[in-house]
């Protein structure tokens, strides 16, 4: 029998089940890919993340949906997984801010520790900016999403953004209207297919406060229905606003997962890359058995 150190961590939380839950493993080096799936089928969250050696960081991250997806990216998959490592003192001392190195994927990325009055905070970076065509025609997308084409705003134009995984940018009129959103999977997923998208972030700026966003998320490619907190999505969010004038500062914050009852806010930093921030409260520790 084989047993791993296990549990849950609510990301980008104030307190005990809110934020985004994910679970994570430690220790999976000898997991297969099929038994890392079947993990993540069993703890049936929105990600699950797997914590190996690496011989090019500190740490690797492998992240699966409870589908079987595999997904990558610097979201709330890996900020959870160090802020884990770092409230249960796998990092060494951290009243001083310190910088680790981690694999994902194919990138090696780096992610800020530091311990504020007992609790762990992180900040990451995430990878440049890239940009793929704006949709042509928005009637689909509308459609796609239960709303009016009107609802859905171009300026900045619905455009795939990725600073680690991309995700399509959709601002509407309001937050009423992001609220108002029901999606369609079929239709949706017919729109995702037709660009470079993993995902949908549908978003509305605050008029009263321009470094403010209301967000929600949606991923039926990978089996993620909607999600309460979405780094890889926050991150290139800002990014692009900032490219097309959209922001008036370096800064974003970006309320999600309230619609779900699991209000999460996430806090974007362009350095100019994007940097995610945020910290977690540890839920649940225990033993995996095999």
């Amino acid at each position: 029998m084989v047993e791993l150190v296990a549990g849950f961590i609510d990301v980008f939380a104030d307190a005990p089940l809110t934020g985004n839950p994910l679970a994570v493993v430690q220790g999976a080096d000898n997991l297969t890919d099929e038994e890392m799936r079947r993990i993540a089928g069993e703890f049936n969250q929105a990600e699950t993340t797997f914590i190996m050696r690496s011989t090019r960081a500190d740490w690797k991250l492998r992240s699966f949906t409870a589908s079987g997806a595999e997904v990558f990216g610097a979201g709330h998959n890996a900020l959870g997984a160090w802020l884990w490592l770092g409230e249960h003192g796998e990092l060494g001392d951290l009243t001083t801010a310190r910088t680790f190195q981690q694999e994902i994927g194919p990138e090696v990325l780096p992610i800020e520790l530091v311990s504020i009055g007992g609790r762990v905070h992180g900040r990451m970076r995430q990878a440049p900016l890239r940009l793929f065509e704006p949709l042509d025609d928005v009637t689909p997308l509308a459609a796609a999403l239960g709303l009016d084409r009107s609802d859905i705003r171009s300026d900045p134009p619905a455009r795939p953004a990725d600073t680690g995984a991309a995700h399509l940018m959709v601002r509407v009129r309001n937050a009423a209207t992001v609220d108002s959103a029901q999606p369609d999977a079929g239709k949706l997923l017919a729109v995702l297919e037709t660009t470079s998208a993993e995902g949908c972030y549908i978003y509305a700026l605050d008029p009263d406060a321009p470094a403010a966003a209301y967000a929600r998320f949606f991923n039926p490619t990978v089996g993620l229905w909607e999600d309460a907190a979405t780094g890889t999505a926050a991150g290139p969010l800002a990014a692009y606003l900032a490219a097309t004038g959209n922001l008036n500062s370096n800064e974003l914050a970006i309320e999600q997962g309230t619609k779900m009852g699991r209000r999460s806010i996430l806090h974007i930093r362009l350095t100019p890359e994007p940097e995610l921030s945020g910290t977690g409260i540890v839920v649940l520790r225990g033993v995996l058995r095999l």
